[in-house]
């Protein structure tokens, strides 16, 4: 399900909240399927488990995914407009400026750039 990559700068809980989210937006993991018992991920990935967790407590505080108490974790429905949202919204939005502007200076034309997101939204 996830790699992880011990030369990368982002702390471990980080790469797999980041793997777990991108598996959600793309539908691989489909809206309330059941993730991996924390206990089971840690093991399989042979990590300790409170990095599991603070990974999945994040997700969860954005939306990502659900609790149910006695029952996992699982993937969230669609994201909606609440709190959490908008400040996830409001720092993609920020980081897609940046990108942007970085394009601009290596003389990427506004055309491309415009191509490139259109590729992106229509997938």
């Amino acid at each position: 399900m996830l790699t992880l990559n011990y030369r990368d700068s982002r702390p471990i809980y980080g790469q797999i909240k980041d793997g777990l989210r991108r598996l959600i937006v793309t539908g691989a993991l489909e809206p309330d399927e059941k993730l991996p018992s924390v206990r089971s991920m840690a093991m399989d990935l042979a990590i300790n488990p409170n990095t599991i967790q603070r990974a999945y407590a994040e997700l969860e505080a954005e939306g990502f995914i659900y609790s149910v108490p006695g029952k996992g974790s699982f993937a969230a429905r669609r994201l909606g407009a609440g709190e959490a949202h908008a400040a996830r919204r409001a720092a993609l939005m920020e980081r897609l400026r940046e990108l942007i502007a970085e394009l601009r200076y290596l003389n990427v034309t506004d055309g491309e750039i415009i191509a490139l997101m259109n590729e992106g939204v229509a997938q």
